[in-house]
């Protein structure tokens, strides 16, 4: 589905090499891990993927169903199947949640040719998916994450991520800032929308995260390259032994 080859990306400002040739392989069906020591590039490639101003691709590719994502600007993407959850989800003042939601939907449906959702079709299906979000009717009504908890900026953005049924999900250290309640429900969210036909990659710092989230693939970045990939074994690896044996392995 996801496939990543010889990635190379810099710095826009100051031309820093980032990713220094990432490869990488996701298949439908499948959740991969990307753990690694802060600036390793994890996050940047996450950025680069979703289409982020700031980072120049020098070499490489990363097509996703065969397309070019590279070459799409960040809608294309979005309408081609590509959703990234953020680490730190902005607020939009001004914005209602309910609309907000419904021009995301409805948008992506008319770039996919299909007909858009009536507000009584789109009413029933964000309250059946806020529900199990613990999201209530207040908190839909109000400005995007304007005055929400960490918690509930986190449960909206997979609020968001249930609606658009995306084909490729990422997810961005979105265990980042939550208690073991927050991060459960989230991840319940995540795990409800698991199918055949859907990945993830979930860039984590910690191994808590996995335990809710159970990967098929674990993989470790270092230096701007994948550097390890193993079994879910790998991710609690790291977390009894931290990052230094796989690193010394590879140097």
């Amino acid at each position: 589905m996801l496939e990543i080859k010889n990635l190379h990306v810099e710095l826009e400002e100051g031309g820093k090499p980032i990713l220094k040739g990432v490869n990488l392989t996701i298949e439908a069906g499948k959740v991969h891990a990307i753990m690694g020591p802060n600036g390793s590039g994890k996050s940047t490639l996450s950025y680069v993927l979703s289409g982020r101003d700031g980072y120049v691709v020098t070499d490489g590719s990363a097509t996703l169903d065969g397309e070019e994502l590279l070459e799409m600007e960040p809608e294309e993407r979005a309408a081609a199947g590509l959703f990234l959850a953020f680490q730190y989800p902005v607020e939009i003042p001004g914005v209602g949640n309910m609309t907000f939601l419904r021009t995301a939907v409805n948008a992506q449906r008319k770039a996919r040719g299909e007909a858009e959702l009536s507000a009584g079709e789109f009413l029933k299906i964000v309250r059946e998916k806020a529900k199990t979000l613990k999201i209530d009717a207040e908190m839909l009504k109000r400005p995007v994450n304007v005055g929400f908890s960490g918690g509930e900026k986190k449960r909206n953005e997979i609020l968001q991520m249930a609606m658009l049924e995306p084909r490729m999900c990422i997810l961005d250290e979105t265990d980042s800032g939550l208690d073991v309640d927050a991060m459960k429900l989230v991840a319940d969210g995540v795990n409800a929308l698991r199918d055949p036909g859907r990945a993830f990659l979930v860039i984590t710092h910690y191994q808590r995260l996995l335990d809710h989230i159970r990967p098929d693939v674990v993989h470790i970045m270092a230096d701007g390259r994948i550097v390890k990939t193993g079994g879910p074994e790998l991710a609690l690896e790291v977390e009894r032994n931290g990052y230094a044996d796989i690193l010394a392995e590879i140097a």
